[in-house]
């Protein structure tokens, strides 16, 4: 199934004007799809800088929901003697 999120003008977020706007575009989609930062070109600025209006915006999204935090997830590794 495809989903379709939504463009970074359509939810209010103003593209700043000395970024390229297609990398913050492509940014933005990447970090609302839950992508990491592993590729070179995934640090330039224009980019970074859509990923974090991304992340920034599913915070708001989720504080709106009433979802604060996440449970913190860990791991416990026990010994039976």
């Amino acid at each position: 199934m495809r989903y379709t999120y939504p463009r970074p003008r359509q939810v209010g977020i103003k593209i700043p004007v000395h970024v390229k706007e297609d990398r913050f575009c492509a940014g933005f989609e990447h970090g609302l799809k839950g992508g990491q930062l592993n590729h070179v070109e995934y640090f330039r600025l224009s980019f970074r800088e859509g990923y974090r209006a991304a992340k920034l915006y599913l915070r708001y999204l989720r504080r709106q929901q009433g979802l604060l935090e996440f449970p913190v997830q860990g791991r416990m590794k026990f010994k039976l003697h």
